[in-house]
């Protein structure tokens, strides 16, 4: 509806109707006014699913929702580093959701794994900012092409379930910024969600849900927002500050109680009735936007988007061992299938986001009639306890067989939403079973049903290692055609896999004390933190293998030195060398080789993932503008490149560089500088200007002349006078001049310095 004819609308509303519409009328609806005849709206819970709820309706999926397809979840979509398969993911999604009436998904959760202990982490995508906002905007992409909204969520600095709904996350701007906003903030500038979801948690000691400045003068006054704000469900704490801060719509519905406060908030003269005509208006351009792009002719075909979920897992399925080049496997030898999970995988996480599938395929559902694969359960899900007889059939299998695949990862009792991990581990009873099969079984692969990293204490005594996340319904079908080559696996890690929970950054301060969390790592999380300390990693960040290999070469750019106003292209050439059509991920990384801030030692800027058949070349291109070089600088409160050297690192992981080039990139922008007694002689001889100002102050003997006969020259270095001169303030000069300058004087000096900037 054009925005005069809604305006129209909005002042043929009573003062009540207005405030109705800023709740919902029930779990999943958005209220209607009969009389004026604005429809009411569903929304529904997602991301990798359509999770609608028919009858009586809660948030956490208690009560059943209707049959539906699920696809891998956002710890898997990531893994793919494919933005096409993603938004055509997407798009399957939004004709599910024109087929059943819903004008809102609830979703993508670009939150960043800052722990690999957070619940809900396999609903988030990645430890890397990058990956997080390029996945998600390909899924809004997908879905909103389809005329149907989604809700990216959930903002902002939520990474964590313990406390959710009370704690503060305490982060400093540089590190919110460059880390937790940057999730956010490529995929709605980009791709324009039509709602945005606000988190449950404080930032810095104010609510999300009223905090103004991330809701307005940041998503909208900067990024560009043009939808509407939802709360986290029962996210709204005081809803006439949230409402001026940006919050537009409360769910689920609070009874009336709420719009109360709205309705006497404007009568007394304590809310601006324009601010409420504000909140409606966004709220009523998103119905309509639904409502008139109605598709009568969508279909939900379950079966056909089963293949779909199929198709997106394939891709999802990460190869992180292949010793001996063990896979992939024969599908005529014998072999043992060994794990529960192989016949009912662990194929998504608890919480709002749970599908009803309306079939699973399982691993063993695609093998069991091939005559050649036994199976044996291994171990129960529902307690972990190790099981004699389970693991001695296991083991009798495994010993006869060519190979063993054990089927293993995280219980829902391990990670879900509500709660945080307790720790990295599996289950016990399956570290045992997978212990006992390796040491009678050589070839032994296993498999892991997980939504983010787990300690691997047997990593090296199996030969294969498969990452097959929470692959959906269909991962069984995947991984059995990753497993016998029929798809060569082309995933990648989103995250880092540490070898223990202690060496993670976080590791600390995870959690806070009370309802104090602070982020103490600052920007550095995930690999920007192992890379920069040279710590080794079980996986590192970008990590995957392939049944094929791939060279790089001709890495060229476009110039050698460029402006921070200027873009750069970067263009390398990659060729499949091996024997077998794929699908590899170029990864791209900056590294700023001398900078007076801190920094990681390098950080991802681009990927592109490229189909090569066998003896294949082709040649990925990059662009990159001022955002690649740049940090966030706190005294301008922007975007800044300082002058120098970079290196453009193009690689298959962030620990495995193939080739490097230099550019130098020259800032347009001065830090404004402000000198005082304290700033100190060594940060004045970086400004030209300063120097020549105080040359002549340098000719003076500071601390006396210095006999060279004298047995106190073996204890004062001339190293030791420059660093002293170097790390002294300009007050010092009073103390070490020998009076021979006055207080005036080294007032007028600062005075010329400070008139030169």
């Amino acid at each position: 509806m054009e925005r005069e004819k809604l305006q129209e609308l909005i002042k043929q509303m009573t003062l009540e109707e207005k405030a109705s519409l800023c709740s919902g009328a029930d779990f999943w609806h958005t209220e209607s006014v009969d009389r004026l005849g604005i429809p009411a709206m569903m929304v529904s819970d997602g991301p990798h699913g359509l999770r609608k709820q028919d009858q009586e309706a809660d948030h956490l999926g208690m009560n059943d929702s209707i049959k539906a397809v699920c696809f891998p979840a956002g710890c898997g979509t990531a893994a793919s580093f494919n933005r096409e398969l993603i938004t055509r993911m997407g798009e399957t999604l939004g004709e599910e959701c024109q087929a059943e009436g819903v004008g809102v998904i609830l979703g993508p959760a670009v939150n960043i794994k800052r722990s690999p202990l957070c619940g809900r982490n396999f609903e988030y995508y990645s430890e890397d900012p990058l990956v997080a906002s390029e996945m998600a905007g390909a899924l809004i992409k997908g879905v909103q092409s389809k005329n149907v909204g989604t809700s990216i969520k959930h903002f902002l600095a939520n990474n964590q379930e313990t406390r959710r709904m009370s704690s503060s996350s305490e982060v400093d701007e540089r590190t919110l910024r460059e880390i937790y906003m940057a999730a956010f903030e490529g995929a709605v500038s980009k791709q324009k969600p039509w709602t945005v979801m606000c988190s449950y948690n404080k930032i810095n000691g104010t609510y999300a849900a009223e905090h103004k400045e991330a809701l307005t003068d940041i998503l909208r006054g900067e990024w560009g927002f043009d939808g509407f704000v939802v709360s986290d469900w029962g996210a709204v704490n005081n809803r006439v500050p949230d409402l001026e801060a940006g919050l537009d719509l409360e769910m689920p519905s609070s009874g009336g109680i709420n719009d109360k406060l709205i309705v006497d908030a404007v009568k007394d003269g304590n809310l601006d009735e324009a601010v409420l005509d504000r909140a409606v208006e966004r709220i009523l351009n998103i119905v309509y936007r639904f409502e008139e792009n109605r598709d009568k002719t969508a279909v939900f075909d379950r079966d056909r988007d089963h293949e779909m979920a199929k198709k997106v897992a394939e891709e999802t399925i990460v190869l992180l061992k292949n010793e001996d080049n063990l896979l992939p496997l024969s599908e005529k030898e014998d072999i043992a299938f060994i794990g529960k999970y192989a016949r009912k995988p662990r194929y998504q996480g608890g919480g709002s986001s749970h599908i009803n599938s309306h079939k699973v395929t399982g691993a063993w559902d695609c093998v069991k009639d091939w005559g050649n694969i036994t199976f044996a359960e291994g171990y129960a899900d529902d307690a972990d306890v190790v099981d004699e007889a389970m693991i001695a059939e296991a083991v009798a299998n495994a010993s006869k067989a060519k190979a063993a695949v054990i089927f293993a990862g995280l219980p829902d009792a391990f990670e879900s939403e509500g709660f945080d991990r307790a720790h990295m581990g599996m289950p016990g009873c399956q570290n045992e079973l997978i212990e006992r099969v390796a040491a009678v079984q050589p070839n032994t692969i296993v498999v892991l049903h997980n939504g983010s990293p787990v300690e691997m204490p047997w990593a090296d005594k199996v030969k294969g290692i498969v990452e097959a996340y929470l692959g959906g319904q269909a991962v069984g079908a995947a991984t059995v055609d990753i497993l016998f080559g029929k798809v060569n696996p082309s995933a990648k890690l989103p995250e880092s896999f540490p070898y223990k929970l202690e060496d993670n950054p976080s590791y600390l301060y995870y959690l806070g004390e009370g309802d104090r969390v602070e982020y103490r790592e600052g920007v550095f999380v995930g690999y920007r933190y192992y890379d920069t300390k040279k710590m080794e990693v079980r996986f590192p960040f970008g990590f995957g293998l392939s049944y094929t290999s791939y060279e790089y070469s001709n890495l060229k750019v476009s110039a050698d030195h460029i402006k921070d106003t200027d873009v750069l292209e970067v263009s390398v050439d990659v060729t499949n060398t091996g024997g077998m059509a794929g699908k590899e991920v170029v990864q791209l990384y900056v590294s700023d080789v001398e900078s007076t801030v801190i920094r990681p030692v390098k950080e991802l800027k681009g990927f592109e993932k490229v189909e090569l058949a066998p003896g294949e070349t082709k040649t990925v291109t990059f662009t990159l503008d001022k955002r690649a070089f740049a940090y966030w600088n706190t005294q301008l409160h922007d975007w800044h490149v300082e002058t120098g050297e970079f290196r453009i690192l193009i690689g298959k992981s962030s620990r495995d560089i193939q080739l490097e080039a230099a550019v130098t990139v020259e800032s347009t922008v001065k830090v404004p500088v402000h000198y005082t007694m304290d700033t100190t002689f060594g940060d004045l001889m970086k400004d030209e200007k300063a120097m020549q100002i105080i040359a002549p102050m340098m000719q003076l003997n500071i601390g006396g002349q210095q006999n060279e006969s004298d047995a106190a020259a073996e204890a004062i270095s001339r190293e030791m006078m420059e660093a002293m001169m170097k790390y002294m303030p300009i007050r010092g000069i009073l103390s070490f001049a020998g009076g021979k300058v006055t207080l005036e004087q080294l007032t007028g000096l600062l005075d010329q310095l400070n008139a030169a900037q």
